[in-house]
């Protein structure tokens, strides 16, 4: 692939301006440089937010919001379904794009971008079913319904292993309900940020949108740090890390604000002894080292039944042994790099963690080098033989490390399944009944995303997307996960001659 002409397909220059109100383009702060995992590149540079930059995004976003909550909600939904009809055009540079900005798989670059246009499928469907609810009044000659308001501005914080797709999974919905969007992204993929700004300028341009429907401030963590404060962003939608969505919650929470947090996984895959191992290998391998780990849906834990754990495991022993690592744009290889430097020193340490703690490495992990990978940021996937209580396993380390241990009932495994900080993914592998709807009921899994005998990573947009515990209890993409960004009122309507109170109360005058 030529990436200069994915570039420029992109409308992506050498040096950009990275933010960005509709198609205006600006930004007075430090250059920040793109460098990709893949081949250690330079791909282009742009500029970051400064203070007064946020205060001039913010002003046309309120601004324009006055406009767009009065556009009718099939009429924004005509607009998210023309992004969607432009998503397509441009599916294949934008997805060769995320895969060498970040990292991933061409095919997981492609994959993502379709939940892109999935979601814009779903938004347009949405719109007319922005439904409320009629109940009867105990007051004669009174109705009463509920409806749903857009909210306002709404700010979102994506992190750098989904560039784009959680960042439509928020716009598009809040979009159709009528709010408008502030986009701060991951400073390790800015410039798909800026292909995707892009894309829609040319929809808004077509339609006479107000520019501040869809704005972009690029920057460091200064600049989640103003919305998080901002009195006029009603709601901050944060995906990333258990320590940032702390911070986040707390600060918007001061603020009485609302906050919808995707946070970190440390999700399991149950194996029993009555699993169809020829389903189990592909979606653990799948799990573990798609995306080289760095899903927040990743399998990090497989937990496996102690009469089938040697089978299971020399199985994934051998499967490890097919794996194909190398240029994530060459269609033939499984697994890229992952994201930089700093992730490489995370994963070699938490192998050294786990020797040290007690665990067994089955499948040696490591730095690759030579050529091909002169990045330095391609590592060997890993698998360990561990307890659940060592301090790494409890750890989400967002790298291709998976770890085996066992179990002996079914109660034990989902125990050690619930027994982590983070409930967002978890599975279980079995042909048994009973077992997969004990897995599925108020006594199993604590996660906000539980399957059977598929895994762990690769969630349909149809369905609410989100975990409990630590990991935030935000719910974005399907189901009713619209609600999130818009305000909820109720409404009594007397049409009737005189004044009855609820409750019987009488005040006479």
């Amino acid at each position: 692939m030529n990436i200069s002409n994915i570039l420029a397909d992109l409308g992506i220059h050498d040096h950009n301006p990275g933010v960005m109100i509709g198609a205006e383009s600006f930004g007075s702060g430090s250059t920040i440089d793109s460098h990709s995992p893949v081949d250690g590149q330079r791909i282009a540079s742009l500029s970051t937010a400064t203070a007064d930059d946020y205060q001039r995004v913010m002003t046309a976003a309120t601004e324009a919001f006055v406009e767009w909550r009065t556009w009718t909600a099939p009429q924004r939904g005509e607009v998210v379904r023309q992004y969607g009809d432009a998503l397509r055009a441009k599916k294949a540079s934008l997805g060769a794009l995320v895969s060498y900005e970040m990292g991933k798989s061409y095919q997981e670059g492609l994959g993502e971008v379709q939940e892109m246009i999935d979601i814009c499928d779903f938004a347009v469907g949405q719109s007319r079913q922005l439904y409320g609810l009629t109940m009867h009044s105990e007051r004669p000659n009174h109705r009463m319904y509920e409806q749903y308001h857009p909210l306002g501005v709404v700010g979102i914080i994506s992190a750098f292993n989904f560039p784009v797709a959680v960042w439509c999974w928020n716009t598009a919905l809040a979009w159709i309900a009528g709010d408008v969007c502030v986009w701060k992204p991951s400073e390790k993929a800015p410039l798909c940020s800026l292909a995707c700004q892009h894309i829609w300028n040319d929809v808004a341009s077509a339609n006479d949108i107000p520019a501040g429907v869809s704005c972009i401030i690029n920057g460091d963590y200064t600049v989640g740090e103003m919305m998080t404060a901002d009195k006029r962003v009603p709601l901050v939608s944060a995906t990333g890390s258990i320590r940032m969505g702390k911070i986040v919650a707390q600060a918007v929470a001061a603020r009485l604000g609302r906050s919808l947090l995707e946070l970190g996984g440390n999700n399991a895959i149950i194996i029993t002894p009555e699993a169809d191992l020829k389903m189990v290998i592909p979606a653990t391998v799948f799990g573990a080292v798609g995306t080289c780990g760095q899903r927040c849906t990743s399998t990090r834990r497989l937990i496996i039944h102690r009469s089938i754990y040697n089978q299971v495991g020399d199985q994934l022993v051998q499967a490890y042994k097919q794996i194909r690592i190398g240029n994530p744009l060459d269609e033939n290889n499984h697994v890229g790099p992952l994201i930089d430097h700093d992730a490489v020193r995370a994963y070699e340490q938490a192998l050294r963690d786990v020797v040290a703690q007690g665990g067994r490495v089955l499948v040696e992990g490591g730095r690759l080098e030579g050529e091909g990978y002169e990045s330095g940021c391609y590592v060997q996937p890993a698998i360990a033989e561990v307890t659940n209580d060592l301090a790494i396993v409890q750890h989400e380390t967002f790298a291709p490390i998976l770890y085996l241990m066992t179990y002996d009932t079914l109660d034990e495994a989902i125990a050690m399944q619930n027994g982590v900080v983070q409930g967002l993914s978890s599975a279980i592998m079995t042909t048994n009944m009973r077992e997969a709807e004990t897995f599925l009921s108020s006594a199993g899994s604590d996660c906000g995303i539980a399957n059977v005998n598929i895994g762990t990573s690769g969630a349909e947009i149809g369905g609410a997307f989100g975990g409990e515990k630590e990991t935030g209890g935000g719910r974005e993409s399907g189901s009713d996960a619209w609600k999130a960004y818009m305000r909820r009122q109720t409404n009594t309507i007397n049409y009737g001659t005189t004044l009855p109170l609820a409750q019987g109360i009488k005040f006479d005058l």
